[in-house]
């Protein structure tokens, strides 16, 4: 007997059903026992009442109790088995998911983080000029430049022996090592426990000592000059045409190793209104003082160079500072054609800052934070919100909203304006100003190519503040971080399926534009001529120069390996500086860290300075 439709439904026992259709009050057609008996099923969905109302209906519309009766086994035993074989893939599915590894972008965790480092390091090594360490895990190179300062336009001849080439090319630029230096020594100071726990940290350190040991030569204070000013050496090289028509015997147009260099190298003399150079000069040494805080001697004489320096080109005529660049050839000399800076107030600014938090006199935090809005304004609209050698006022509003992750904070003007402006750049990183290629990469100067320098440093920017946000207890607002994607691209998640940081994983450009890394290193002199084959070759390079991050694809994720395309395939050590720094980032913190989870020391930066 079946119930009128809309009603609770049920069977009696004692009458023979062969079909039972009912309809539940939601208007949804239940299932048939169509042919079925022999096998008694009752489904209690709830519990079932020990009164003599149980025969009423429910008021919960799906309350059932069913007795069904089974006509074919057959069919029934397959339903059984496939309802098991469903439940059984289900489980092996959820199983899966949960104990498989996964990949989480947020933190790089598919990259090898740790070699990732050490390889980016190691280029820095492959740089180096002057005489080289017998210890060096690159064995292709050898002493170079051994001669570099004692020319015929060094009056008096002036050691400059040292520091690092700049790129594929022979060439020593002292704007572009300050700023490495200064890069380099940051991620020091604030990841040093991180550094630490993956044995970089004493390699890292080498790197830059070895910077600051040439930086330090470049710097002739105006007690040591005979002309009674200060001295400021901008580049070490030779570019000019030679006058030998057989061969044009310069850096730029002689493809040769720089161990077989015997041309001469003049270098470019500057002075005190030289204000980009010297505040960039003035910020590497200040932060490296902080580095090597342990070696009291040598941390002081750092600071003390530094200090010189900065009240030279802080009391410069405001008339006559000015960039580098824009001075005669004899200072800024074929710079221009490389590093050509835009202005000088950022650097001031940086340099200024970085000498605050070295010495802890606040009267050069005064000076860089009331400063910091015209350093504002002098930024080209290009380089606006880009990181690199030409631009620091991102990386100093950055550190300005880090001061208050110290408990010696102190309110500037300045705070306000970073904060807004840092929060926002986070935005324009993820797309909302910049553009990107259609693999991800964001694109910040398209019109300068070569884009993995920028990106690279606004990953070190954007997790660096996000790590700040997380010690504050703060949200990071309406954008995340953008590191993780942009180190996963450059090590070869994109579309090339590349790696743009030579040696690591099993592609990556072996036609990179190097000198040393294309000529053999077999024991033989290459002249000029004879190294312009291996500039044209087609072969790949036979010396792999380990962790040299080339200049990467174009905007639209394209990328040609060719050692005569310099656009595509030359690293520099500047550009390198911001990979590491993007590396060391996002490498995980400390296994056994006894400081915040994040691998940041909240006190180093800010250690000197007292309220």
């Amino acid at each position: 007997m079946v119930s009128p439709v809309g009603s609770a439904s049920y069977i009696e026992t004692n009458s023979p059903v062969k079909y039972v259709h009912t309809i539940s009050e939601a208007g949804r057609l239940l299932p048939s026992s169509s042919q079925w008996n022999s096998i008694e099923l009752e489904f209690g969905l709830f519990p079932q009442s020990s009164s003599d109302y149980g025969s009423l209906p429910s008021r919960y519309s799906k309350s059932f109790q069913y007795e069904l009766i089974v006509t074919d086994k057959q069919y029934f035993k397959r339903f059984l088995y496939i309802l098991g074989s469903s439940v059984i893939l289900i489980i092996a599915l959820v199983l899966l998911v949960v104990f498989l590894p996964r990949k989480h972008h947020k933190h790089g965790d598919n990259k090898n983080l740790t070699l990732a480092v050490n390889q980016a390091l190691t280029f820095y090594d492959a740089q180096k000029s002057g005489i080289y360490p017998k210890n060096s895990p690159v064995k292709f190179r050898g002493d170079s430049g051994l001669r570099d300062g004692n020319s015929s336009n060094a009056n008096p001849p002036v050691d400059l022996v040292g520091g690092f080439y700049d790129s594929g090319n022979n060439m020593k630029f002292t704007f572009p090592t300050a700023y490495t230096i200064t890069l380099l020594s940051w991620t020091v100071i604030e990841y040093h426990q991180k550094y630490d726990d993956i044995h970089e940290l004493a390699h890292v350190k080498d790197i830059i000592k070895w910077g600051t040991e040439y930086l330090l030569k470049v710097l002739v204070p105006p007690m040591d000059a005979t002309s009674g000013r200060t001295i400021l050496y901008s580049q070490a090289s030779k570019v000019g045409v030679a006058s030998n028509k057989s061969a044009a015997s310069n850096d730029m147009k002689c493809w040769q190793r720089p161990e077989d260099m015997d041309y001469d190298r003049p270098v470019s003399v500057c002075d005190g209104s030289a204000s980009d150079l010297a505040g960039e000069i003035v910020a590497a040494l200040s932060a490296a003082s902080m580095v090597f805080k342990e070696d009291d001697v040598y941390s002081r004489k750092l600071v003390k160079a530094a200090e010189k320096l900065f009240e030279v080109a802080w009391n410069e005529d405001p008339h006559r500072q000015g960039t580098y660049t824009r001075l005669d050839d004899a200072c800024g000399g074929e710079s221009r054609t490389f590093y050509n800076s835009s202005g000088h107030i950022d650097e001031l600014v940086w340099g200024g800052t970085w000498l605050s938090f070295a010495t802890g006199n606040l009267t050069y935090l005064d000076y860089a934070t009331k400063n910091f809005d015209s350093a504002k304004n002098n930024v080209t609209s290009f380089d606006s919100g880009v990181f690199y050698w030409n631009n620091k006022l991102t990386a100093i509003a950055v550190i300005i909203c880090s001061q208050n992750v110290s408990s010696t904070f102190i309110t500037y003007y300045a705070l306000a304006q970073s904060s807004d402006m840092i929060d926002s750049l986070m935005c324009s990183y993820l797309g909302q100003n910049f553009d990107m290629t259609p693999g991800g990469l964001i694109i910040q100067r398209p019109e300068n190519g070569a884009p993995l320098q920028f990106a690279a440093t606004a990953s070190f920017l954007s997790k660096l503040y996000s790590d700040y946000l997380e010690v504050l207890l703060r949200s990071g607002g309406r954008c995340s971080s953008i590191g993780a994607f942009t180190v996963n691209y450059i090590l070869g998640d994109n579309p090339m399926k590349m790696s743009y940081m030579v040696g690591f994983g099993d592609k990556y450009p072996n036609q990179v534009h190097h000198r040393s890394a294309s000529i053999p290193w077999d024991g033989k002199h290459y002249s000029c001529e004879e190294g312009e084959k291996w500039l044209k070759s087609k072969e790949p390079n036979p010396n792999v120069v380990v962790g040299a991050m080339v200049g990467g694809p174009n905007q639209f994720d394209n990328f040609t390996d060719e050692r005569e395309r310099p656009l595509f395939t030359e690293p520099s050590i500047s550009s390198n500086a911001g990979l590491v720094a993007a590396l060391i980032a996002l490498h995980h913190p400390p296994r056994h860290n006894s400081g915040n989870k994040l691998g940041l020391d909240q006190t180093s930066l800010f250690e000197n300075i007292r309220l």
